[in-house]
């Protein structure tokens, strides 16, 4: 999945009759900390995004999984509009894992030999 920015709409009034009804939107993909990135995809709207929203974008086979994208030939979708996005930060990550570690290898060593 992408978390990415929609910042435009892509017009495109002849298209394979597949896509009759179709809204394609423009989606620059973002960080964790909202900050632009150099990626962008066209994506098929199952969600009726607007603009400045942030999204999160399913691409590839699963992309044609929604309701609206069943049998079209449809690479991008957009399938969530996100709320809030909570991420931890490095040194809770790196501890968390420091407390995990040590979690298993005590498990391993408490383990009785065969």
């Amino acid at each position: 999945m992408l978390l990415g920015k929609v910042v435009g709409e892509v017009w495109a009034t002849i298209k394979d009759e597949k896509l009759e009804g179709v809204r394609f939107l423009l989606v620059r993909q973002v960080d964790l900390q909202y900050k632009p990135q150099s990626n962008f995809v066209v994506a098929v709207d199952s969600l009726d995004a607007g603009p400045g929203e942030i999204v999160l974008v399913a691409q590839g086979s699963s992309a044609r999984q929604t309701k609206i994208t069943t049998n079209r030939p449809v690479d991008a979708v957009i399938m969530a509009i996100v709320d809030n996005l909570n991420v931890d930060s490095e040194a809770e990550v790196s501890r968390d894992y420091e407390r995990r570690r040590k979690d298993i290898a005590g498990r391993i060593a408490d383990q009785p030999e065969n």
